[in-house]
């Protein structure tokens, strides 16, 4: 499974909690797209996944910043995704970023609002957060695969599955 996690703003630890810390511990590759905010924060979701993969997003310390790239792609069962925290733009820039990285989805957060939006010429998955929602669900992403891509769903910390897509390699 793939777990895909966005928008810590913690000084202290990961705030993981529930299915999400499951998920996390779960995992074969967690992606963290941004706004650890200081340092132990990333140390502790370091400290869950051996094989975590972050990048620093717009509210992240120097030391943060020192450790992870703004940008960064990651391969999970044959599906390319190009990882960021935002880019100026919407969903246009997004795109044109995942492109740029010859990739199959864009995984990004920032707005703290879970979205999978297959509308455009490129998947784009929010994960929100897992911690300071901002007036959104609580989530995070779990994919798992399936023939000829991958199934992905958007889950609270509690379990509640509300949203699930569909995404195929190209």
């Amino acid at each position: 499974m793939l777990t895909i996690v966005s928008d810590t703003h913690s000084t202290g630890g990961h705030r993981l909690d529930g299915r999400t810390l499951d998920a996390v511990r779960e995992a074969d590759i967690v992606v963290h797209a941004g706004d650890f905010m200081t340092e132990p924060v990333l140390d502790a979701f370091e400290a869950e996944s051996s094989t975590f993969r972050g990048v620093h997003g717009n509210n992240d310390d120097s030391a943060i910043r020192s450790r992870l790239p703004k940008a960064r792609t990651v391969e999970y069962e044959g599906v390319r995704f190009a990882v960021t925290h935002t880019v100026r733009g919407g969903n246009t820039a997004l795109t044109l970023f995942g492109k740029e990285r010859e990739a199959d989805a864009v995984i990004f957060g920032h707005s703290h609002r879970p979205t999978a939006d297959l509308a455009g010429e490129l998947p784009l998955i929010n994960p929100g957060s897992h911690a300071q929602p901002r007036g959104h669900r609580p989530a995070h992403a779990e994919l798992e695969p399936i023939a000829g891509g991958l199934r992905g769903r958007l889950v609270t910390p509690d379990g509640e599955v509300f949203e699930t897509f569909d995404l195929h390699a190209e």
